[in-house]
Formats: C-alpha cells, sequence, structure tokens
C-alpha cells in the first residue's frame, strides 16, 4: 500500500543488493564521527552481524577506526583481541573464540564472526603503523567470576603479594560459588553478607599503584594492567548488578548500560593516551545502541548505551539500527536453552517493519540525520521490534515490540526484509540448518 509516509521513505532509501552493497551514503553522512554505534534488532539474524562486518571493514580501512567494542564479556572478547593482534596462543580465529561458553554461546561463536575476525587478524598483520592496529574488546558485565581470576592472575604475575590480597578478598565470594544470580540473591536477601567492601577496595588498590604495576615487568604486554583493572572494575560493578537484579528491571538494566558505558570511555581514553587517537565502532543490541531518551524504555526510567554515548560525545556519535520484516531467527525459547532455527513472523501492523516492507524495497539504508522532513516524518511513535537471545512467537506483541520514535532513536537505518538466522559454530539438534525451520514448528514441539 503506497502512502506518503511510504513514498518519502522510498524516495530517500538506498537500495543494498548484491555482494557489495553500497555503503557509500553512509560513510558520507556519518562523516567525521568518532564513535559509530552499530544495531541489532535480534541476536541471531545473519545478516546483521555479515552487514555490520562490511561498514566495519570500510570504517577501519577507509576511515581510521582502531577499536571494535561488542556487547560481550570482556575478559572471553580480550581473548580475541589478543588473536587479532597476534599477542596470544590461539592460532585460530575458532580457537579465539572458545572464551564464549556462557549462555548464549552463538552470539559469538558463529559463521559470521569467524569470518570477520580472520579478517581482522589479517588486516593487523598489513599495517605497519601501530596507531592502525585494531583492537576487538567486550563492554559488557557478565563475567565477574572470569574477571575475578584475570586479575588474579594479572596481579601473580607482577606482584605475588598483592595477589594473595586479592585472593583474600575475593574469597567472600566462596559463600556462593560460581553462581553470580546465586549469588546476588543470597546477599539481597541477607543470607549471605555482601561483598561491596572487598570488590571497592581490589579495585581502589589497583588503581592507586597503576604506575607502579604497570612497570612493575617489562616482559608482560604493555596494556596488560589496562586489561587487569577493567576487570577489577567490572568485578565491583557486577557485584552491584548481581544484587540489583532482585530489586528491579530498572535498576539492574540502568547499572548495565551504564558500565558498558563507563567501559567505552575508558577504551577512548586508553586508546587516545597510548595511540593519540581513538575511532570506535560499536556493536551491540538496538535496545542498547538507540537512544532510550526515544522509546518506552526512556518512559519508564531506562536509560542505555546509546542515550549516555550522545550526552557525553555529541555530534561525535553516529548510531545505526537494524530492522527485519520476516524470515528466521537464531534463538533460545527460554533462558540457558540451546538455539533454534525459528522463523520470524512478519511485522505488526503499524510498526516500523511493517512500514518498511510496505515500500517495496527488500533491502536498503535510509539516513534520517541531516534530512529535516524525513525526521519530520519518522518521529512519531510506532511498534518497533526487538529479539534478544528468547524469541516466543506465540507473545509477539508482549514480548517483542515497544514504542518507538525512529529517527529521535537512530541516525540511520538498515531495513533486511526477509532475513536468516545466523548459524551457530556448534549447531544442537534443535537447529537445522536451510533457509526455513521444520514444518512442525511450533505445533510439533
Amino acid at each position: 500500500m503506497n502512502t506518503p509516509l511510504t513514498a518519502l521513505i522510498s524516495s530517500r532509501a538506498r537500495p543494498l543488493s548484491g555482494h557489495h552493497p553500497d555503503y557509500d551514503p553512509l560513510l558520507q553522512s556519518l562523516g567525521d564521527a568518532r564513535l559509530v554505534l552499530l544495531g541489532e534488532a535480534t541476536h541471531g539474524t545473519h545478516e546483521f552481524y555479515h552487514e555490520r562486518a562490511l561498514i566495519t571493514r570500510r570504517l577501519i580501512e577507509e576511515k581510521g577506526f582502531n577499536l571494535v567494542a561488542v556487547e560481550a564479556d570482556w575478559p572471553d572478547a580480550y581473548r580475541v583481541n589478543r588473536f587479532v593482534r597476534a599477542t596470544g596462543e590461539d592460532i585460530s580465529a575458532a580457537d579465539a573464540l572458545g572464551g564464549f561458553r556462557r549462555f548464549p554461546a552463538w552470539m559469538w561463536r558463529n559463521a559470521d564472526i569467524l569470518t570477520f575476525v580472520d579478517w581482522l587478524r589479517e588486516y593487523n598483520r598489513s599495517v605497519t603503523d601501530r596507531h592502525r592496529v585494531v583492537g576487538f574488546y567486550g563492554l559488557d558485565l557478565y563475567s565477574m567470576y572470569a574477571s575475578m581470576y584475570e586479575v588474579i592472575r594479572y596481579l601473580e604475575e607482577v606482584d605475588p603479594e598483592a595477589a594473595k590480597r586479592a585472593r583474600h578478598r575475593y574469597a567472600c565470594f566462596e559463600q556462593v560459588r560460581d553462581d553470580s544470580q546465586d549469588y546476588g540473591y543470597a546477599a539481597e536477601i541477607g543470607a549471605s553478607r555482601s561483598c561491596e567492601d572487598e570488590v571497592v577496595q581490589q579495585l581502589e588498590e589497583l588503581r592507586q599503584r597503576a604506575a607502579e604495576l604497570a612497570s612493575r615487568d617489562g616482559r608482560i604486554p604493555e596494556d596488560e594492567y589496562f586489561y587487569a583493572e577493567q576487570n577489577a572494575r567490572l568485578v565491583r560493578n557486577a557485584e552491584e548488578y548481581y544484587r540489583s537484579l532482585f530489586a528491579g528491571r530498572v535498576s539492574s538494566w540502568n547499572l548495565r548500560d551504564s558500565h558498558m558505558a563507563q567501559t567505552l570511555e575508558a577504551l577512548v581514553h586508553y586508546f587516545e593516551e597510548s595511540r593519540g587517537n581513538a575511532r570506535v565502532v560499536v556493536w551491540a543490541h538496538n535496545t542498547h545502541v538507540g537512544d532510550a531518551r526515544a522509546t518506552d524504555m526512556g518512559r519508564r526510567g531506562e536509560l542505555n548505551l546509546g542515550q549516555l554515548a550522545r550526552e557525553q560525545w555529541g555530534e561525535a556519535v553516529f548510531n545505526v539500527g537494524f530492522t527485519t520484516y520476516s524470515g528466521t531467527v537464531t534463538a533460545a525459547s527460554d533462558w540457558d536453552s540451546p538455539p533454534e532455527l525459528k522463523p520470524v513472523q512478519s511485522g505488526l501492523r503499524g510498526s516500523y517493519e511493517a512500514l518498511f516492507h510496505q515500500g517495496g524495497n527488500p533491502n536498503f539504508l535510509v539516513v534520517m540525520r541531516g534530512d529535516p522532513e524525513l525526521e519530520s516524518a519518522l518521529d512519531s511513535d510506532r511498534l518497533e521490534r526487538a529479539i534478544g537471545v528468547i524469541y516466543r512467537p506465540r507473545t509477539e506483541r508482549l514480548s517483542h515490540y515497544f514504542q518507538a520514535r525512529l529517527a529521535s532513536q537512530f541516525d540511520a537505518v538498515i531495513h533486511i526484509d526477509r532475513s536468516s538466522a545466523v548459524v551457530p559454530l556448534e549447531a544442537g539438534e534443535l537447529w537445522h540448518s536451510g533457509d526455513e525451520a521444520p514444518e512442525t514448528y511450533p505445533s510439533g514441539m
């Protein structure tokens, strides 16, 4: 159905087709932006990963971007960072992705990430200017216990006595071993004591001795202190986050996205200090990179990474959302369940997905920033879909839609009308290769 709005969108849409989509308009529109935030409407769509990789490669090669920061755990991503910079022990991209074992492993252990990590290592091998070597880092905070281990491991190499103090402080968590949520629940209801003081003390000691520790042993790569400090900060923030899970969603969401924003800020500062320049590509879900103030989230009192980045860096931030109308997706039915290949229902009437589908262009880019007419037309509340690691088609409207003003949420949007599921490196029996899900789904499950 052609309407004035669909006609306007069609007139501005830049078709994306073939093996090498034309992203020249996007690169021209983002101009001198130093932080480019690339979203995704699901955590399991091949095209979202693939197109983000294509855009990121161009940003690295043509605009000197030197930092990729993703919605992943800091220690697991840092293993990849060592691989792409040839400072680690892994001999293949598949090995380097071996740290991603926690649910949902397919977010990072998938065929598209494997290809991108291989490319990133080869690119780094080809550059002669160390300032153009690209790092790969995680922004998330779920790795509380793994980060404790990394802090102790680092200190054992540079200061065994400091390692003993760290081990003693972190022993507080042995009340509830190796289960972050169990710790948060027990501490919140008073079944065990909070370890807040211990994690704060450990971080403060690391920071007070920063210069001394960073130069203690020249055999350790120069950024290992930075890695350890960020692990200690993660433990402090994760300890608070897991306690907050049982105090309300807004509190825990805001703590998580605030941590991601702090990590991004720390990365920018570190690269500016050590390399003289920081240009960052962020990969995260639309709900993290789109400005929360333009959505139901903001009305509930939630903030997110995209909002905090805009507030700190202003026009230097350019954020891109992704949408899809239908297709397939890799997702679970419940938390900590195996990945499944699921059909994505057609976009609901009145949604941005349905609006973009009506225009007749299968895949396209539309840039709102700098286009007053389009900004105005796409700045009214409309439904927008968000599929995370869990997809429940039976409760589609309730579980996966929210109200948003797209032109205030994003600077540009890439629409893939019919998308396909990302392929996990380990596809279990519930995941079936092919373009369609089994005919028995969902009635035969």
